[in-house]
C-alpha cells in the first residue's frame, strides 16, 4: 500500500476542517476526490491523522484501531479493493444496551465485529496472525455503528480513510473468551433487527481469520510511523454487510461462544 503524500499541508488542513465539520455536525459533503482526483492512500492518510491529533488536543483519549473494509462482503458493498485503518476514541464507546442516538449521525449503519484487547504493545512490519494471537488478552464481541459522512454513501478509498474509516460509535459486550478457547475463524454470527434477522456471517469472512485483520492493521500502522499500545481496544472488521438503523430500531448481534450485543436507536 502506497503511503506517498501528494497534497500540501494546507490542502491536508483543509480538507481535515470539512471531514471533521461533516462528523461533529452530522452533515453530508462530497467525496473528497471530486475536488482532488489524485488524491492517494498516504493523502488519505495525513488527513486522518490530522483529524485524530484534532480530536486529542480537545481532550478526546486514542483507546483503539479499527480495521474496515476487511470481507469481500463489504470491499464489494463498497467498491473497493484494499482494507483501511481507522482510529477510536472513548467518546465514540457507548455502553451494552445504550439508546444510541442518530440525530448526531448521517448514515447510521451496524456490522457486527469480533473485537480484541491487547495485552502486550505489537508493531509491524512483518506482524503475523501468530503475533497477534500471542499479544492478545481477551476478545469479546462487539457491534460497530458506522457513519460515512459522504453524500449518497458513495466514497472511494481515499476518501473513507480521510473520514476515518466512517468510524462514529461501537458497543462492546457478550462474554470476554481467550483466544485459546475459541477457534476465531468459525465464529457463527447472527445480526437481528427488530427481531428479524438481517444477516449471518462466520468470522472467517473477515481476511479468512480475524487476527489476520489486526495484523494487517500493526503493518499498517508501521508505515503511518506508529505502534499498536498494549491495552488497545482493536475492532477487527465487518463480519457481515452494514445494516442500516434509524430511530425507533433495536439492534442484537448473536456471536457463537461470545454471546450477545444489543443496542437500541432513538431520535
Amino acid at each position: 500500500m502506497s503511503m506517498n503524500i501528494t497534497l500540501s499541508r494546507e490542502d491536508i488542513v483543509r480538507l481535515c476542517e470539512r471531514v471533521e465539520g461533516a462528523q461533529t455536525r452530522a452533515y453530508a459533503i462530497p467525496k473528497l476526490t471530486d475536488e482532488y482526483p489524485g488524491m492517494t492512500i498516504g493523502d488519505g492518510y495525513a488527513v486522518q491523522n490530522e483529524l485524530r491529533r484534532r480530536f486529542i488536543a480537545k481532550g478526546h483519549k486514542l483507546v483503539g484501531w479499527k480495521a474496515g473494509l476487511t470481507s469481500k462482503a463489504k470491499m464489494q458493498q463498497m467498491g473497493v479493493s484494499v482494507p483501511s485503518i481507522g482510529f477510536l476514541t472513548d467518546r465514540m464507546a457507548r455502553p451494552e444496551n445504550a439508546a444510541i442516538s442518530t440525530s448526531d449521525l448521517v448514515h447510521p449503519r451496524v456490522e457486527c465485529e469480533v473485537a480484541f484487547v491487547m495485552k502486550k504493545a505489537l508493531a509491524g512490519p512483518g506482524c503475523t496472525r501468530q503475533d497477534v494471537l500471542d499479544a492478545t488478552d481477551y476478545v469479546l464481541p462487539a457491534v460497530e455503528i458506522i457513519d460515512s459522512r459522504f453524500s449518497g454513501f458513495k466514497f472511494d478509498l481515499a476518501s473513507v480513510i480521510a473520514d476515518n474509516g466512517s468510524s462514529a460509535r461501537f458497543v462492546g459486550g457478550g462474554r470476554a473468551r481467550y483466544v485459546d478457547e475459541l477457534d476465531l475463524r468459525t465464529l457463527g454470527v447472527v445480526m437481528e433487527k427488530n427481531g428479524e434477522i438481517v444477516g449471518m456471517g462466520a468470522s472467517a469472512a473477515v481476511m479468512g481469520h480475524p487476527a489476520d485483520a489486526i495484523a494487517m492493521l500493526v503493518n499498517i500502522l508501521a508505515e503511518l510511523g506508529e505502534t499498536l499500545p498494549a491495552g488497545s481496544f482493536v475492532m477487527s472488521g465487518g463480519i457481515t454487510e452494514a445494516v442500516a438503523v434509524k430511530p425507533g430500531d433495536s439492534v442484537t448481534a448473536r456471536f457463537q461462544e461470545l454471546g450477545s450485543v444489543s443496542m437500541r436507536f432513538v431520535e
